[in-house]
């Protein structure tokens, strides 16, 4: 009897496997279509003619100049990330972390999520850390990001009034007040915990199961680790909005950097949304949906659009062949 029930247990166990990888398999193709089916309607509908004598005629130094803060900002992001590493006393070289941020770039690029590269960043650093500490710095460290994109959303919101339509305005102002709102209660973690009390074994806050080993490295970063990390990420911020203004320059549009404070969260909100491959077509359509309720033609929207796309893939690339490198070396060390 034994024998039959471990055989059924291991049977049950492939078959979950097995249901596993088919529930992957057609989330990745439901995000391929979504990202081909809105990016193609968005193109055929704007004029795939138009948007290529955009991009044809754009302004090559712009762009240069947005990939290069581009490449910075993600040497900012690695120095936020080792702060909150450090706060969990786990110390790793800069270099890989810079190395290890390049490779996640590749991966968000290309892989159907918005998330493959943080999953890649935490399998990395789990072979010289605790997993669930790995885990929670990704977490703090992609959600102080979001956070100050927010709060410098709602400090450019009174400035915006007379620039938008009504509704656009307090959505954008809705949107990011949740988002700071909904930060905070993770990162403080008292209030999550009573209601995660309530919750079934496997997804409880409290306890010693996985989810809420990798909540309480959320929260043991320590107030002074997320100020720090809150600091670097508005210098990051401030570059990223740097490089959507000047691919925008770049295809001819002219308008108040406001307006990147304000589109610049929504658009990093379509981009982790796990609908598309990188954001693909649903930027490009968001882009269109907001650019033009301040006067952009639509071929300009998707330009500028695509413009920042091309920039963060060149940095996706730059990160894949660095990845390779080093997995060639690794490949090739006695070790």
């Amino acid at each position: 009897m034994r024998g039959r029930g471990d055989e059924a247990t291991r049977g049950g166990g492939g078959a979950r496997r097995v249901i596993g990888r088919l529930g992957r398999r057609r989330g990745a193709i439901f995000r391929l279509l979504v990202s081909l089916g809105v990016l193609t309607f968005v193109l055929t509908t704007i004029g795939l003619e138009r948007i290529g004598q955009v991009l044809l005629t754009a302004s090559p130094g712009p762009i240069l100049l947005a990939f290069l803060l581009f490449v910075a900002g993600i040497v900012v992001r690695a120095a936020r990330w080792r702060v909150l590493l450090r706060a969990l006393g786990v110390h790793v070289p800069f270099g890989r972390l810079v190395h290890l941020y390049f490779a996640g770039t590749f991966f968000n690029a290309f892989l159907p999520s918005g998330f493959g590269g943080d999953v890649v960043r935490v399998l990395e650093i789990a072979q010289e850390a605790r997993a669930a500490a790995a885990l929670g710095t990704v977490v703090v460290d992609r959600m102080t990001g979001l956070m100050v994109l927010f709060a410098m959303a709602l400090l450019a919101l009174p400035f915006s009034r007379r620039l938008l339509p009504w509704e656009v305005w307090l959505a954008i102002g809705g949107m990011a007040a949740a988002g700071l709102v909904a930060g905070g209660l993770v990162l403080h973690g008292r209030w999550l915990r009573r209601l995660g009390d309530r919750l079934p074994g496997p997804f409880s806050l409290t306890g010693s199961g996985a989810l809420a080993r990798a909540y309480d490295a959320v929260t043991a970063c320590g107030w002074r680790a997320v100020g720090q990390a809150l600091a670097l990420s508005l210098v990051f911020n401030t570059l990223l909005i740097l490089v959507n203004y000047l691919t925008a320059l770049a295809v001819g549009m002219r308008l108040s950097l406001v307006y990147f404070l304000l589109f610049v969260p929504v658009f990093s909100v379509m981009l982790i949304l796990p609908v598309s491959i990188g954001g693909l077509g649903v930027r490009e359509g968001m882009a269109v949906l907001l650019f033009t309720q301040v006067g952009v033609d639509r071929a300009v929207a998707v330009a500028a659009s695509l413009a920042v796309y091309a920039v963060s893939r060149a940095t996706g690339l730059l990160g894949g062949l660095l990845y390779l490198v080093q997995s060639l070396r690794a490949l090739r060390s006695p070790r």
